[in-house]
């Protein structure tokens, strides 16, 4: 018999051993049809001091119930997500508002959501440079997640008005440059880039506004949320969500994973 379930059933041995008089005659007036039992005021208030005197002298019980119930909630959220993932393939490979880098035809792609204002998603940025320099069939497709307030939202407006410019390498050149600057990014930062690229600041402006670039920013925001992100970065890979920046060497193995056999979990 598992440990948790001994230890549960010698609870409740426990406490009905101990209090035969207050429970059964409770359990004995409950109709056959009811499943749980008519407590009085002093009987209810006998079997808890019964069970807070057992669990005080037994707190690895209560742990235990705690892991188990974080367990059930990590399998519960992990399902969920698997769903949405499934659901979402499309969505969160072929996006047509997303930053594609690396081999456009790369068997396997990394997806990432970010901020430009997020300090890890910066420190991320070289392990997906690297990922992209080491792996020459690699696709990276970037996806704006503004999470960190007005700025972030409107960097990723000129970001993604920026899009409707340039493509490839370029644009990818111009997410490099706007998420490797210094201090906090927002709307005007964004557009001093833009226009140290030779870009068309006016029309970008103009873009910026229309309703292509809400439409991007809805969809990855829905996305986010089906997908249960809570911040960022967050990398999807196959059927693998990997929250935060967690280097090269853990996003690699999962490439590796998911070319051996096609998932995380070889």
């Amino acid at each position: 018999m598992p440990f948790s379930r001994s230890v549960s059933i010698l609870a409740l041995t426990l406490v009905l051993g101990a209090a035969p008089a207050l429970i059964r005659p409770a359990l004995a007036q409950e109709p056959a049809a009811s499943a749980a039992p008519v407590f009085s005021d002093q009987q209810r208030q006998a079997i808890e001091s019964i069970v807070k005197e057992y669990l005080i002298k037994n707190p690895d019980v209560l742990q235990e119930a705690i892991a188990e119930g974080e367990r059930r909630q990590m399998e519960t959220q992990r399902l969920a997500q698997s769903a949405a993932l499934k659901e979402s393939k499309d969505a969160l490979l072929n996006g047509p508002h997303d930053v594609v880098a690396g081999n456009p035809s790369g068997d396997v792609t990394v997806v990432e959501f970010f901020d430009y204002n997020c300090g890890y998603c910066r420190k991320a940025l070289g392990d997906i440079q690297t990922l992209i320099k080491t792996d020459p069939k690699l696709r990276v497709v970037i996806k704006d997640f503004p999470v960190l307030g007005p700025e972030s939202l409107e960097a990723s407006q000129i970001a993604l008005a920026v899009k409707q410019q340039v493509k490839g390498d370029k644009l990818f050149e111009f997410h490099q440059k706007l998420l490797e600057s210094k201090g906090r990014v927002n709307g005007a930062r964004a557009l001093q880039v833009a226009k140290e690229m030779g870009l068309d600041v006016a029309r970008i402006q103009k873009d910026a506004a229309g309703p292509e670039v809400k439409a991007a920013l809805a969809e990855n925001r829905g996305l986010g949320d089906k997908l249960g992100l809570s911040g960022t970065p967050a990398f999807i890979i196959g059927e693998e969500i990997i929250p935060g920046a967690v280097g090269v060497d853990p996003i690699r193995k999962t490439i590796a994973d998911v070319r051996q056999c096609g998932h995380a979990s070889c």
